[in-house]
Order: structure tokens, then C-alpha cells, then sequence
């Protein structure tokens, strides 16, 4: 099932997500639910607070983006990321290898704002699969932007909290229309 990406102004966006411990008929139904939400929003990664719940829970698929590489280590040896894709990852851990570098990102929870993100190259990521199982490798490139992108939706922050300021400051009549957008939209469901 499709589910309404959660827009930017909804204090859910902002919520910290709990720990998963175990893999529920609930958690798979909503994993599910969320890679129909991030392949119909043509996105490459969705956390849960974008669908509404607080939970440290992230889908991603990088496949659909060729043009921008990611690289993955698997027990120290290279290995094709698109193998490792689609990924769920539950409870995240990440820890930078590498220096920060500039790179582009977008939001499905900010439609059309898009800007140039400092982030970590490469990354170590410890996390849970669907199956419940613990997962560590390291990744870079656009996979390492995206679970860091997602990561960061898991504690409550946004791509809009890393911007610079002239970056914020440029793109701030979107951000606030989007917000507005959005508080009159709850507004409105609140009183239905």
C-alpha cells in the first residue's frame, strides 16, 4: 500500500524513532508498505518518521541512480552494491571513514528543494535487516549519502539542519511554502 509521505512543517518529521527489538507482522507489513511509498515517490531512501511513524526503520534502493556510484564492502571485500539492494536497515549505526565532501540531495518530504549536502564519503555501518539479523559493512558514494540522509530522519533532523547557511537562505521562500503548505493541510484534517 502507497502511504502519504509526511511533509515538511508535520512534527513527525521531527520525532526521534524507538528501537526496534523485534520483527512484528506490524514492522514487515509497514517495511513493505514503505519500498511501494519510495519506488512510487521515485526516491532511494525512506525513513519511517516520512510515513508517519517514529521508529528507527529505513528503506533503500540506490539501483535506479547509475549515474551517481556507491561502493560497498562486505567482510572487507568489494562487492557490487546492487546486490545488497533493495536494504532495510533497523537501528542504525554509522561512523565516518572519510572526510566530508560536497554532493546533492533531495527529500521526498521537501518536494522540488534540492541542495549540495556536506557529508562523510564513506562510512561503517552497523544495523538490523528484515529478518532480524545484524548487518555491518561500509559503504561510499550515494548509498553512504542516503543512509546518512535517512539516519539523520531516524533522530529527528533534516537535510535543511546541514545546509549552509547562504544554501538555506536561497532556498528558505520554498522551504517556508512547503511548511505553510503543510500546517494548513493539518489544520484542515484536524477540524474533519
Amino acid at each position: 500500500m502507497i502511504l502519504k509521505v509526511v511533509k515538511y512543517g508535520d512534527p513527525r518529521l521531527r520525532a526521534k524513532g524507538a528501537r526496534i527489538e523485534s520483527i512484528t507482522p506490524a514492522i514487515k507489513a509497514l517495511i513493505a508498505d514503505m519500498f511501494e511509498t519510495m519506488y512510487a515517490a521515485r526516491g532511494v531512501g525512506l525513513a519511517a518518521q516520512q510515513v508517519g511513524h517514529a521508529l528507527q526503520l529505513t528503506v533503500l534502493d540506490v539501483r535506479a541512480v547509475p549515474d551517481r556510484p556507491s561502493t560497498l564492502q562486505l567482510d572487507g571485500k568489494e562487492t557490487d552494491p546492487n546486490t545488497f539492494m533493495p536494504l532495510v536497515l533497523m537501528n542504525p549505526e554509522i561512523k565516518p571513514l572519510s572526510e566530508a565532501v560536497l554532493g546533492p540531495e533531495g527529500c521526498l518530504s521537501f518536494p522540488e528543494v534540492y541542495a549540495d549536502i556536506n557529508r562523510p564519503e564513506t562510512i561503517a555501518v552497523k544495523a538490523m535487516n528484515e529478518r532480524g539479523e545484524k548487518i555491518e559493512f561500509t559503504c561510499g558514494g550515494l548509498l553512504a549519502r542516503a543512509i546518512q540522509h535517512e539516519t539523520d530522519h531516524l533522530h529527528g533532523l533534516l537535510f535543511i539542519d546541514r545546509m549552509d547557511r547562504k544554501t538555506k537562505l536561497e532556498l528558505q521562500d520554498d522551504i517556508d511554502l512547503i511548511a505553510a503548505d503543510t500546517k494548513a493541510m493539518l489544520k484542515n484534517s484536524a477540524k474533519s
